[in-house]
């Protein structure tokens, strides 16, 4: 993934949560969000339950994960 597209986004620090990749600034994990979606659960019933969490930060995780899968795909079709 690219390094700018997490900046300001994503952390990870042995001090939160033995290094798990965290929203900046929150001890929430990112995998949270994940296991929300899919579970079926909204994007909206994610930032109610870790109210610590921007919604500009979610969106721009999602897309930066977008971006990185597309980016695997184009690898392996080409």
């Amino acid at each position: 993934m690219k390094t700018t597209a997490i900046d300001g986004i994503i952390t990870c620090s042995r001090d939160v949560l033995s290094g798990t990749p965290v929203f900046k600034n929150t001890r929430v994990p990112v995998k949270n969000l994940i296991d929300y979606l899919e579970a079926g659960d909204s994007l909206n019933e994610f930032l109610d339950d870790f109210p610590s969490v921007k919604r500009e930060q979610a969106i721009q995780a999602l897309e930066a994960a977008k971006e990185t899968l597309l980016e695997k795909v184009y690898e392996y079709s080409h």
